[in-house]
């Protein structure tokens, strides 16, 4: 019997690397997709040797309209049936909303939100007939607490409405399934070291921050994956993110706000002290 197989966008680097990690160890063969067919090469060369698994590489840009449906051929051609998804490539779009290209964000969209969905649409249904299936959406703790400048300075105004989108998603669609063992879960993590700070330009105002505001892409893909086995349809990696979206579900809206800026202040402030 042939090993179940997980497609893991944005797998050439940092969570969607651990995510594909995990599953690995978890005995699952991959569809690695992320534009760097290098680094998906090398992922699955360790992979194999590490885990003994098999690999697909199929190099794919989310942000073209197509990619799924090429995706999901690519593994079909392949002889093969995906029983899990991870979506998580995604990028930033920094910069004013009103200041930047309606085309850019549509891009943004397309890669972040419809590609995401369009995915999940293509493969839920076959794990729905054959009564097996796992579907992690990356989302961000962005999702769940107040708005700051911070997002649209390095992640973009529509940023936390599109992770929050995908969190409304993940639950619908786990209801929908339900029965059918399924499991669809949003994870959201918080500030993690990976390369996606590098391209937004955050380096520096993360690099400054404390530690324990810090995840690795390790914590977030074991948080995801067990909480798609267990069937939790969303996790917050971390003692620290538990914390503050608890407490935004009790502080008073405007509360929220001004705590949120306040925070940003302090973080701006120590960014440009040490740079």
């Amino acid at each position: 019997m042939a090993r179940r197989l997980v497609v893991v966008t944005g797998a050439s680097s940092g969570i969607g690397a651990a995510f594909a990690r995990q599953f690995a160890s978890k005995g699952w063969d991959l569809a690695l997709v992320a534009r760097r067919e290098d680094r998906l090469k090398e992922l699955a060369e360790e992979m194999k040797a590490r885990f003994g698994v098999d690999s697909l590489i199929i190099p794919a840009d989310l942000s073209k309209a197509n990619a799924p449906k090429e995706i999901v051929k690519a593994v079909e051609d392949a002889g093969r049936q995906i029983d899990g998804l991870v979506n998580n490539a995604g990028a930033g779009q920094p910069g004013h909303f009103t200041e930047t290209k309606w085309t850019d964000q549509a891009r943004f969209l397309q890669l972040m939100v419809t590609n995401y969905l369009a995915l999940a649409h293509l493969v839920a249904p076959g794990m729905a007939e054959r009564g097996f299936g796992r579907i992690i959406n990356v989302s961000s703790v962005s999702a769940l607490l107040p708005s700051a400048n911070a997002h649209t300075r390095f992640s973009g105004t529509l940023y936390p409405g599109a992770k929050s989108l995908l969190i409304k998603f993940s639950e619908a669609l786990h209801l929908e399934l339900a029965g059918k063992n399924v499991h669809v879960s949003a994870v959201a993590p918080g500030y993690t070291w990976s390369e996606f700070h590098d391209v937004n330009g955050a380096r520096a105002t993360v690099s400054q921050m404390p530690k324990f505001w810090m995840l690795t892409a390790e914590e977030v893909a074991t948080a995801g994956y067990d909480a798609v086995e267990r069937g939790i349809v969303l996790r917050v990696p971390g003692a620290w993110y538990k914390f503050l979206t608890a407490m935004s579900k009790v502080l008073p809206d405007p509360l929220g706000r001004a705590v949120m800026r306040a925070q940003e202040r302090r973080m701006t402030a120590r960014a440009g002290a040490n740079s």
